[in-house]
């Protein structure tokens, strides 16, 4: 196991592995606690390779382009000098389900079966599934893709936290996550007078738990702080693909079918069905331009009974069909 103490004087190897479209932020995050690691320090505590899966440059989704020192082959045939990795985070961004290479989920399925601590920054949790590593596994990736993910790796317990550990494997939500993940593993390898120092030169005043969640709490997101109202809308967060009739919905909130229709005209200005409808909207669309799902599951998945009567929703709601809105993010995700 990596996550113990790191003996003195050993020097701790990570690979980040850098896929199309990756997330700069999650990246950063990730590779600056241990540079400022090894400045406080006044030693090298970790030192780290860049690689992609085809040994060429790699943009960010940012259009920022990276270099790097090899592909995963060279890696592999230790055509890089760095002996067996002890961690390796695979970091990618926008898109990650279109990314495509032959040997990528069998070389990280054997780098597992050896014993590395693999690891998935913002979507990266998405290739970790891929290479079928996540079966029945804590997870967590980026709430954007949370739902794509969900409906496409059914088997893997994912989890809308910050970040998650199981056994070896680290998976993190992105962004500013990926240091709070990399905090809690030089705390484990080091001590916590060495997280408080790298804390304080990233001008961070606490280190965020695992299990912190990655949106706004509802009733900041929303804007509204009634408590029954806050309880009625998270029911239906929580039953997209089975929606509940509005008589199961009151009476599972201890509310009659008056109150509940009083609350949200006079808080959210709709009815609760239009409401619960842009819900399942929402989510669709998430699905949509997050995963290559077909149009018919997405509808499913959402709780609707056909295709047509999905679009037909979906069109009056966002101004377009469920299909153009796809080509259209495609088209500009390529320009």
């Amino acid at each position: 196991m990596n996550n113990a103490a790191a003996s003195p004087g050993r020097i701790t190897t990570v690979v980040f592995v850098l896929i199309p479209n990756f997330s700069l932020i999650a990246f950063g995050s990730a590779i600056e606690p241990l540079r400022m690691a090894n400045r406080i320090s006044g030693s090298t505590l970790y030192r780290w390779t860049i690689v992609s899966a085809d040994g060429k440059p790699v943009r960010a989704s940012n259009g920022l382009e990276a270099n790097v020192e090899g592909s995963i082959l060279d890696l592999a045939s230790a055509a890089i000098d760095i002996n067996r990795p002890d961690y390796v985070f695979v970091c990618s961004g926008l898109e990650v389900e279109k990314f495509q290479h032959a040997n990528f989920s069998g070389w990280l399925s054997r780098l597992h079966q050896k014993g590395v601590t693999v690891g998935g920054l913002c979507t990266g949790a998405w290739l970790l599934a891929k290479a079928g590593l996540l079966e029945d596994r804590r997870c967590a990736i980026h709430w954007e893709n949370l739902p794509a993910f969900a409906e496409r790796f059914p088997d893997a317990d994912i989890h809308a936290d910050l970040f998650e550990v199981d056994d070896n494997i680290y998976t993190c939500a992105g962004g500013t996550a990926a240091l709070d993940m990399m905090l809690q593993i030089i705390g484990l390898q080091h001590d916590e007078d060495m997280v408080s120092k790298v804390c304080e030169l990233c001008l961070v005043d606490r280190v965020r738990s695992a299990q912190d969640r990655q949106r706004l709490p509802l009733r900041a997101r929303i804007g509204i702080y009634n408590s029954k109202l806050l309880h009625l809308i998270e029911l239906m967060e929580r039953n997209i693909s089975i929606p509940m009739t509005l008589e199961e919905i009151s009476t599972e909130a201890n509310l009659s079918r008056r109150h509940v229709e009083r609350l949200f005209r006079q808080n959210l200005g709709r009815s609760p069905a239009r409401y619960y409808l842009e819900l399942r909207l929402e989510r669709a669309r998430y699905l949509l331009l997050q995963s290559d799902m077909p149009i018919v599951d997405v509808a499913i998945a959402c709780g609707f009974v056909s295709a047509s009567h999905f679009s037909k929703c979906y069109r009056s709601l966002f101004g377009r069909s469920p299909q153009s809105d796809r080509r259209n993010a495609a088209l500009t995700a390529s320009a």
